[in-house]
């Protein structure tokens, strides 16, 4: 018998939040511990300064959760999110995880499924995509990890602060993302099945795409009660963290 497939997104862990941390702990071993595969699609954490990061104890136990995980057969693969885009090799090693690209596409039980953690599609607030378009480049990458580790905390923790002002006078609209982008994605990857995270809106879209039918799901956060999907031959369902899939 197939084992299911699990997608989680926008944990957003840290050490101000250990409820939730404690939360996630529990999970993997009730719940994705009888999975096939854990794809964590961005965002696992509050920010990430840099792989060097590692060696403070908060991190060094997620990433130790995650490898304890991947020990008992549970491929787990993570993908950036505009939170942790600067995660590295150094954590995949320590997590036992496949860093993957934003975004990928899958064979998911047949169905050929596209994965992102969802910022990509958001182009109707131009500030953010600039934004984005910057931090992402190799050479602000490259500068701003060759500062000290207690400074890119303190830039991580400013700008964290920053995104939450701008997010409060936005509206709900100009946060989700566009429409047309998911359809061109869809169309150029060839997929029927779009899973993304980042606005946290946990629901299942149709889109008509060249005249057929092909679904979107969002994750949920984790701020609150959290959610994930779980996905089988048969399709997909949307479930409470405390619900065994």
């Amino acid at each position: 018998m197939m084992r299911p497939t699990f997608f989680i997104a926008d944990l957003h862990l840290s050490p101000a939040h250990p409820d939730t941390c404690e939360h996630f702990f529990a999970w993997l071993k009730k719940v994705a511990s009888r999975g096939e595969a854990l794809y964590i699609l961005g965002d696992l954490f509050e920010y990430w300064a840099g792989d060097d990061d590692l060696s403070s104890p908060f991190n060094s136990a997620v990433a130790s959760a995650l490898l304890a995980l991947a020990q008992q057969g549970v491929r787990i693969y993570v993908m950036h999110g505009n939170r942790d885009f600067l995660l590295g090799e150094a954590f995949a090693r320590a997590s036992g995880a496949t860093l993957l690209p934003d975004p990928t596409a899958i064979d998911l039980y047949g169905t050929p499924t596209l994965l992102s953690h969802g910022d990509v599609f958001c182009t109707d607030d131009r500030e953010y995509a600039a934004f984005r378009e910057t931090v992402r480049s190799l050479a602000w990458q490259n500068a701003f990890l060759a500062r000290p580790l207690s400074e890119r905390r303190a830039v991580a923790e400013a700008l964290r602060q920053k995104s939450r002002q701008a997010q409060a006078s936005k509206s709900a609209t100009l946060l989700d993302v566009n429409v047309a982008e998911i359809d061109q994605a869809l169309h150029h990857s060839g997929c029927t099945r779009l899973i993304h995270g980042h606005t946290h809106r946990p629901a299942r879209h149709i889109h008509r795409v060249e005249g057929s039918s092909r679904e979107r799901w969002v994750l949920a956060d984790w701020y609150g009660d959290g959610g994930y999907l779980v996905c089988e031959a048969g399709g997909c369902r949307l479930l409470n963290v405390d619900t065994a899939a």
